[in-house]
C-alpha cells in the first residue's frame, strides 16, 4: 500500500478475487462527479471489492459509506479491502438492492455499479432517499442500462438535472521492447443531481 490520501488507489493495491471491480480511471471521474463531501452520507450498490466504496469512505472521514453487496465471495472481498486500508467508517450489507435501503439514512449520493437487473427499482428506492441537491452516479457498461438510466431521469425533470459521458480507457502495456495499447471496456457515466 502506498499511503496515498487522495484519489486514485492503484488497482493492484486492492484485493481482487473474482469480482468485478470499477477500474481506477472510472472511479476518479466518478467519484469527482459524486461531489463527495466530508460528512456525506455515500451509498456504493453492487459494491463489488468495495473499490468505490474504500474511495468514497476516504472523501467522507465524518460520513458513512454504505457498501450493499449481494454476493459473499464481494462482501468478503469488501471486508479485506477495508480493513488494508484502515476503513471504520463503512457498514457492509450483504442484500441485493433495492432490499435493504429503505433502513438507511437519507443519501448525499448514491453510487451504483451493478443493478443486478433492477436499476429502474434502485432508481426508484434511491430517489426516495436522497437528499435535496444529493447526486446519483450510475456506471453503465450497456446501452440498455445507459437508456434506462437515461428515460427514468427525462421522467424526472422537475426533480432532476443529469448529464451522461462515455469514457474509453487506453492503458499502454509493455510487450518486449515494446509498448502496446489495451483498452478496458468503454463506461457510461450518468450523473443526476437532485433538484429539491
Amino acid at each position: 500500500m502506498t499511503g496515498m490520501i487522495g484519489l486514485g488507489i492503484g488497482d493492484e493495491e486492492f484485493c481482487r478475487g473474482e469480482a468485478p471491480m470499477t477500474k481506477q480511471e472510472i472511479r476518479i471521474l466518478s467519484l469527482v462527479k459524486a461531489r463527495i463531501h466530508p460528512e456525506a452520507v455515500v451509498y456504493d450498490i453492487g459494491a463489488g471489492t468495495g473499490s468505490m466504496s474504500i474511495e468514497a469512505a476516504r472523501l467522507a472521514p465524518n460520513g458513512h459509506v454504505y457498501a450493499l453487496e449481494r454476493t459473499a465471495a464481494g462482501i468478503s472481498l469488501i471486508h479485506q479491502n477495508a480493513e488494508k486500508f484502515g476503513i471504520h467508517n463503512i457498514s457492509i450489507m450483504e442484500t441485493e438492492a433495492p432490499a435493504g435501503m429503505e433502513h438507511l439514512p437519507k443519501a448525499d449520493a448514491v453510487l451504483i455499479g451493478g443493478s443486478g437487473g433492477h436499476l429502474g427499482d434502485i432508481l426508484t428506492s434511491s430517489d426516495v432517499k436522497l437528499k435535496p441537491l444529493g447526486r446519483i452516479v450510475v456506471n453503465c457498461i450497456t446501452t440498455q442500462s445507459l437508456s434506462q438510466c437515461i428515460d427514468f431521469m427525462r421522467a424526472r425533470q422537475d426533480r432532476y438535472t443529469y448529464e451522461a459521458i462515455q469514457v474509453q480507457v487506453t492503458r499502454l502495456q509493455q510487450v518486449g521492447s515494446y509498448d502496446m495499447a489495451r483498452a478496458l471496456n468503454p463506461v457510461y457515466i450518468v450523473s443526476c443531481e437532485r433538484r429539491r
